[in-house]
């Protein structure tokens, strides 16, 4: 959605400015030197910041209210309703940025799921949302069938009728009638079992064995049914046992139509199993939904849109399958998804968003969404989504209508794409007063003045900025636009550390390319190429310059301005930058390293390491599938399926990979990952020495010191944990003598469980001045200080990290014990307000079950509850307080 505006904030007319283009056209590998009489030009026309998007988001102003509000709904809702309240949980958690609670939500709602329609689609959203098929391949390897992987067999879903009842046998009018009778289709005739075929249905019964003329009749002429004599004989066939085995798919639907005119349930049943069973293609879906239509057979449609759904989004560049859908009327969605049908448009919509959100097929997804909300909560999405493709479209006036019914029924967030509609009529001043409104109406929230900030200039602005940093520190724009605003003063280094304020805890591909195009202006060609090739490595396929010319090409552009760099020279950097924790810097050294002859399957895992430790899970998993894919044996390639499985929840199978990378060969990898998934796993005490075995055992092998490392650090933390503080200090020793620095951490736990605080805390002081990335040093060494050292560390883990929850908490408690209730509250609801996290909601439901306000508690147990419905304390507090509910 980055590109949804233009930029221009922080932007002039600059008659000397660069061209990008002009990057591209090198003589030589050589870039344009930037001369001193331009440099001020240069870097105006690169540093550039585009406004903050309109986000086709649910956000609501009181996010906890709403989460609350649908655990409440859960609670006592019928079982029909349930997987949609999930729903509208993701889209809030989608709001919120979080992925792992989206995707839990979504999980939640495919296993609430009422009808095998509404399983095939939030099936088919996870995974979309997943994209793991190799974990699929991985655990039906492992004996093991993840059910959200794998297509849901159709025709078990279906229920079986069992009050389709055969007709009364006996003759109701007591006539002489043959036992057999002839249908004649054409010039032919088929002879079946007068009682057998009575007995298909009600209209049968009374031709066959009523009072009509047909009754008395040896032969029956059904040549204008549309059935052929091999339909005839199935059916006769059918009727004798029941069974449509063998009868090939043009009969099935022959025959279905058929019994769909007279009215044989039981007939119509089997062929709509049977036909379900055969989709296997999207010509297939395609053809066959037409008939399930038809037929009002919902069995064959929920198996045509599980063929279509889980081939997104690849089958929505074919023009048949978004017309089925977007043409299909309420009557036919019925048939096709059963009561799914927002679900759908949801799914669908997502989708299309994401590859085109201005295509024509977004928008009609999205006008489809609007007819089918049928409450508020879902009208205010699917106004607000469509105002936001409306505007991207510059269909400006649709826009402004959708904005406005969005903010009708209760979506504050949609008034941002009023403000924004009436900037672009030239109302400058409305859009103000608009924002300002809402600011002084409702509780105020960073993006509020993140918003009104785009319509005042100078201190005003920055006034706005600083404000919506304080409300919410993850939002990128404020910080992007102090950057540019120090860079035009010449401040250089005021612009480089505001930058680095979120780069520090937020790893945007935005905020990296400002900080490139920074090092670009400044001809500081080393960190440039850092920060564009930590780009790649987190977006292959990024752009710069607003979108407009690749990420790769400008990499190897700028690098022709850097000192080459031989493996080894790569290894020993590699060297430094683990040792000094610096994550980004890591990251670009690996991404040089793979484009030599190195052993690549190493590299990505590597890779994957750092990227989890910065909190990028997606491209972490791509990594570690790449390393997979490019293992140069089998058992190392065992040792990364295992990982894979190990991180995606499978302890289990990945403990059983480790097990068969070590039967092959004896490797560090493979015994590190099973004495880790084992120390993941087990709560079992007694496996501490089983953990210790296979740590010495992984030390044994072959290594570089950075594993090595790792491994001699977690080998100290089980020693303390099993009270061997000597064993584990002299671990933490030997890491720190190969350069793993993260073992001052663990040394400083030994010397506190030793009575030795004062050695703890100058432990955890020697970590902050070596690592790069710190803020978890600091809140580490804040429990080995006195009170006032304390509080001044974890105000600077705030700085540094305002995600990091434990400060907030901490702060709360000790106002809470100096009986500064309200302050106490405020603390958590700071943090709250820009993470859902269950921690916070827990200690602030305590906090008002304290001071009494039982609502306020029962508020944030719900709310938690929806973060976790599983913490058993959360559990116990909720129910203590619903106790006391009035």
């Amino acid at each position: 959605m980055r590109t949804f505006f233009t930029a221009e904030s922080c932007k002039e007319t600059q008659p000397n400015a660069l061209n990008p283009q002009s990057w591209l056209q090198v003589e030589r590998g050589k870039l344009p030197k930037l001369s001193s009489q331009s440099s001020s030009a240069s870097i105006e026309s690169l540093i550039k910041v585009p406004q903050s998007p309109i986000l086709p988001f649910f956000k609501p102003v009181d996010y906890v209210e709403v989460l609350a509000q649908i655990h409440e709904e859960l609670e006592s809702c019928p079982p029909q309703e349930k997987s949609n309240l999930f729903l509208l949980q993701y889209q809030v958690f989608k709001g919120l940025g979080d992925v792992k609670l989206m995707r839990r939500s979504l999980r939640s709602a495919w296993q609430r799921a009422n009808t095998v329609h509404e399983k095939i689609i939030f099936g088919a959203w996870l995974k979309y949302e997943k994209q793991e098929e190799l974990v699929a391949q991985l655990l039906t390897a492992c004996g093991k069938c993840e059910k959200e992987f794998g297509p849901i067999d159709v025709e078990s879903q279906i229920p079986f009728d069992e009050n389709v009842r055969s007709q009364d046998r006996a003759s109701m009018n007591g006539n002489n009638a043959s036992e057999y009778v002839i249908f004649k289709i054409g010039d032919e005739k088929i002879v079946c079992d007068r009682q057998k075929i009575s007995e298909l249905s009600a209209p049968f019964h009374a031709m066959l064995k009523g009072c009509f003329r047909e009754s008395l009749s040896e032969t029956i002429d059904l040549s204008e049914n549309n059935l052929s004599p091999s339909g005839m004989r199935a059916i006769s066939y059918f009727s004798s046992t029941g069974s449509l085995l063998d009868v090939p798919p043009n009969l099935l639907v022959e025959i279905l139509a058929f019994a769909n005119k007279y009215c044989c349930e039981r007939l119509k049943q089997a062929c709509d199993r049977r036909l379900a069973s055969l989709v296997s293609s999207r010509e297939d879906a395609l053809e066959l939904m037409e008939y399930a239509v038809d037929q009002n057979s919902a069995g064959l449609a929920a198996s045509c849109l599980q063929v279509l759904l889980r081939d997104i989004p690849n089958c929505l560049s074919d023009n048949q399958v978004v017309e089925l859908f977007i043409h299909a009327n309420k009557q036919q969605l019925a048939v096709m998804v059963g009561p799914g049908i927002f679900a759908l448009f949801c799914f669908l919509s997502e989708v299309s968003m994401n590859l085109n959100s201005s295509s024509d097929t977004t928008a009609h997804f999205l006008e489809r969404l609007v007819d089918f909300a049928e409450n508020d909560k879902q009208r205010l999405l699917a106004f607000h989504q469509l105002g936001c493709v409306r505007l991207s479209r510059k269909e400006y006036d649709e826009a402004y209508c959708l904005f406005e019914r969005a903010l009708n029924v209760g979506h504050v967030y949609s008034v941002a794409g009023l403000a924004r509609l009436d900037s672009i009529k030239g109302e400058k001043l409305l859009s103000y007063e608009k924002i300002s409104s809402v600011i002084s109406s409702d509780t105020p929230l960073g993006w509020m003045y993140q918003e009104r900030s785009l319509y005042c200039d100078g201190d005003l602005r920055q006034k706005d900025l600083e404000k919506a940093t304080e409300l919410d520190p993850t939002l990128i724009y404020p910080y992007m636009y102090r950057t540019a605003s120090l860079m035009k003063t010449g401040n250089v280094q005021g612009a480089l550390a505001e930058i680095n304020r979120i780069l520090g805890f937020k790893l945007s591909l935005e905020c990296l390319e400002l900080r490139f195009f920074i090092y670009l202006a400044l001809e500081d060609y080393k960190a440039a190429v850092r920060d564009v090739q930590a780009i790649l490595t987190l977006c292959p396929s990024y752009k710069m310059f607003e979108g407009r010319v690749a990420a790769s090409q400008l990499c190897t552009l700028v690098r022709e301005h850097v000192e080459h760099w031989t493996t080894a020279d790569c290894w020993a950097r590699l060297y430094d930058c683990w040792s000094a924790v610096d994550d980004i810097e890591s990251l670009s050294v690996i991404y040089q390293m793979l484009e030599s002859d190195a052993a690549k399957g190493v590299l990505y895992f590597r890779q994957s390491l750092l990227l989890l430790r910065l909190n990028c899970p997606e491209a972490a998993m791509r990594s570690l599938q790449l390393a997979w894919q490019h293992a140069s044996s089998e058992h190392e390639r065992l040792v990364y399926e295992g990982w894979i499985l190990y991180d995606t929840g499978h302890c289990e199978e990945g403990l059983q990979k480790a097990e068969e990378s070590i039967s092959i060969k004896r490797s560090f990898e493979a015994y590190f990952l099973k004495a880790y998934a084992l120390a993941d796993s087990s709560v079992d005490s007694s496996c501490s020495s089983t953990v210790i075995s296979l740590l010495e055992d992984a030390l044994r092998c072959p290594s570089d010191n950075l594993r090595k490392g790792q491994a001699l650090n977690n080998l100290g933390s089980v020693y303390v944990d099993c009270g061997k503080l000597d064993l584990a200090e002299d671990c933490y020793i030997k890491a720190l003598k190969i350069q793993h620095t993260r073992a001052h951490q663990g040394l400083a736990r030994v010397h506190f469980l030793k009575n030795d605080k004062a050695a703890a805390y100058k432990e955890m002081t020697n970590l902050i001045e070596k690592a790069r990335n710190n803020a978890s040093a600091y809140e580490k060494r804040s429990e080995y200080g006195d009170r006032d050292l304390t509080k001044a560390d974890l105000e600077m883990v705030t700085r540094l990290d305002p995600l990091r929850v434990y400060p907030y908490r901490y702060r709360a408690a000790v106002l809470m014990d100096n009986h500064k209730e309200e302050e106490a509250i405020a603390e958590l609801s700071r943090a709250i307000a820009f993470k859902a996290d269950l921690h916070l909601l827990h200690l602030r439901a305590a906090f008002h079950e304290h001071n009494g306000d039982v609502l306020g508690a029962l508020r944030d147990c719900r709310a938690a509850l929806s973060v976790d419905p599983n913490h058993q304390k959360m559990l116990e507090l909720h129910c203590r307080v619903n106790s006391h509910e009035p």
